[in-house]
């Protein structure tokens, strides 16, 4: 049933682009921003979205269209999540109901949507660098374009950011950076950074002290020149020994703030006075991550995102679906695991780059606070940690998404591959993501881990498969260990309690049959099981093997299968180019007489969001794909 659009208030519904913003008198800015507020939480309450996030910057976001002239000037924002309000306003208010739907609206900002969306973003802390080169390129075209990127504290604790902070002060581009500091990223934030910005946000006496100093400068100026230079030296002196941003200035920008990020009206006039002050500026704004919205505002993790219907009044769920347990999820059953074999092996430690909810690692965390590490968004550094870690004789698990482990390959090349240490990677999110789109997908990680040596490339096709290669990959020292799993439930078996060894490099017969093999690789292999029943219920007996390696693949099973099949059909959610239908192609390629091979994946295209069964019907690897194969090569056999 087709749930009702929510409609905009009166003002919200006659802005059809900033330049309807920037025509109203700005005492109805606040207006906009409540009904904005509102909007955002009757659209997320009926389908979903991210939440938390855009509710937080409603008042940055509309004082930034009302102010700059977008979209000559640049608004480049940090990871998407708070970019809901930028959408409405920016002309996609009437379909924002399909945000985040199979063939809707991305729920991140996206060139091909927009030219609003300066920047493609899903990943974090990408947006100053992003918006240095916009400023850089203005420069090269003497134009007179304005820049701005808006990126939150949790993103600022990435390299990246600090890199393009410290290339941003030297160059002297004209550039503005607004700091949202909510303390928050998806789980709260960590690190030396985090406490920084805490002392400058609550500092009791910083405007006491620095009112006395400058009344003291105040009589200094009444002097003459000579007096006035010294008071002048010693005003930057003591300013930058004692108000906030002192590290900002180092690297070379104009700290301004901390300023209410709930004010709309002074964030107005701050940022045109900002407008006249050339070279590279940071803007600190301080908001409350789900402001407007009280569930939100006390249990912000939560509320990061909503998959359900919720009442917009108490947050209660109004889903129909009966609750139940259910099956657990993948990332349920490593975090259980990780505990489980902490409890077993002192040497077992872990860490995350700022997802331990999404990743599971809380529970670790919780038994094991010692043993157990937020480090933060900075996946380069986690892959060093963790191999840190191994050279001190510590069996280090890096729970991390397949889309954030591309931001440390070079880490993984060169930290742990060629030093052979045993790391064990927990690669969640692997294959489609589903509504998060392809900035989350998972879809190359195997093809570029299968490409390094001193690698073992493991897929459980369950949750007993996902618990017993971590208990041998815990006990495996002769190079690293990556275990892929999805986005989601598992199959909901009995879940044996004991841990086993399982044979390296092993694939194991789930079904004997005729003409047609089915290899399947990791949970993607249900679709093969169910699609081999339907099958055979219509008279054809494929056989189905369940590979569990992509590295080192099991040689001995394919050249048995090769021996009785015809055809083989390889089944992976993942990419097409270089992963596990690869390495089979690799070596049946070298037989003199072999089956032929049709390589099932994520095709070498860019696909969009939905949920995941969408996106594997789409790319014809769900069961009626499969199912459709089986037909097509048995009758050009």
């Amino acid at each position: 049933m087709q749930q009702p659009i929510p409609k905009p208030g009166d003002l919200l519904a006659g802005i059809n682009s900033p330049k309807d913003l920037r025509a109203l008198d700005p005492k109805d800015l606040q207006e906009i921003c409540d009904q904005l507020r509102e909007y955002i939480i009757d659209m997320v309450s009926v389908y979903g979205g991210h939440f938390g996030a855009s509710l937080g910057v409603v008042e940055l976001t509309t004082a930034i269209h009302y102010v700059y002239n977008t979209p000559k000037d640049r608004l480049v924002w940090d990871v998407g999540h708070q970019a809901y309000g930028h959408k409405i306003l920016t002309g996609r208010r009437d379909q924002f109901h399909t945000n985040r739907l199979y063939g809707g609206i991305s729920g991140f900002p996206k060139r091909s949507e927009s030219e609003y969306d300066t920047f493609g973003v899903g990943h974090s802390s990408t947006s100053i660098s992003a918006a240095l080169g916009m400023a850089v390129a203005n420069d090269l075209d003497k134009g007179d374009r304005k820049v701005v990127a808006v990126i939150g504290d949790g993103a600022m604790t990435a390299g990246m950011a600090f890199e393009a902070l410290n290339n941003a002060g030297a160059m002297n581009s004209d550039i503005l950076v607004i700091l949202n500091d909510n303390c928050m990223s998806i789980d709260p934030n960590v690190g030396a950074l985090k406490e920084y910005l805490t002392d400058i946000t609550t500092s009791k006496t910083f405007n006491k002290i620095r009112d006395d100093i400058y009344d003291m400068l105040g009589h200094f100026r009444s002097a003459g020149d000579k007096m006035r230079k010294i008071a002048s030296r010693l005003e930057n002196a003591v300013t930058a020994a004692i108000t906030p941003g002192s590290l900002f200035r180092a690297l070379g920008f104009k700290y301004y703030g901390p300023t209410d990020g709930h004010d709309v009206d002074g964030l107005r006039k701050t940022l045109e006075d900002l407008k006249t002050v050339k070279g590279p500026k940071l803007l600190h704004v301080v908001t409350v991550k789900g402001k407007g919205f009280a569930p939100a505002e006390r249990e912000q993790t939560k509320w990061h995102a909503s998959s359900s219907p919720f009442d917009k009044i108490t947050g209660k769920s109004l889903s129909s679906a009966p609750v139940s347990k259910g099956a657990p999820k993948y990332q349920d059953v490593f975090g259980e695991a990780l505990v489980e074999l902490a409890e077993q092996d002192e040497r077992i430690v872990s860490m995350t780059p700022a997802m331990p909810s999404g990743s599971s690692l809380w529970p670790m965390m919780n038994a094991f606070p010692e043993r157990a590490f937020d480090v933060g968004i900075a996946e380069q550094h986690a892959v060093t940690f963790a191999a840190g870690l191994a050279t001190e004789g510590k069996k280090a698990f890096c729970a991390i998404y397949s889309s954030f482990l591309q931001r440390g390959y070079d880490q993984l090349v060169h930290d742990v591959a060629i030093q052979k240490l045993p790391v064990v990677f927990c690669i969640d999110r692997a294959g489609f993501a589903g509504a998060d789109g392809p900035t989350h997908h998972g879809a190359y990680d195997i093809s570029f881990m299968r490409a390094i040596p001193n690698m073992v490339i493991s897929s459980p096709l369950n949750e007993q498969d996902l618990r017993d290669m971590m208990f041998t990959a815990s006990k495996f020292e002769d190079a690293s260990w990556a275990i892929r799993y999805p986005r989601g439930k598992a199959t909901g078996m009995d879940i044996r309690k004991e841990f086993k060894s399982m044979e390296i490099g092993k694939g194991i017969t789930l079904r004997e049959g005729e003409g047609v093999a089915v290899l399947s690789f990791g949970p993607i292999g249900k679709y093969a099981i169910q699609a081999a029943d339907q099958l055979a219920e219509e008279g054809v007996h494929i056989g189905h093997y369940d590979m569990r390696f992509a590295k080192p693949i099991d040689e001995e099973l394919i050249d048995e299968i090769c021996e009785k099949y015809q055809h083989i059909i390889t089944i992976e959610d993942g990419a097409r180019l270089g992963g596990f239908g690869s390495a089979v192609a690799e070596y049946i390629s070298e037989k003199e007489s072999r089956p032929s091979l049709k390589i099932l994946g994520i095709p070498d295209r860019i696909v969009e969001h939905g949920t995941q069964e969408q996106l594997h019907d789409e790319v014809g690897i769900g069961v009626e794909g499969l199912k459709s194969t089986v037909y097509s090569v048995l009758e050009r056999a």
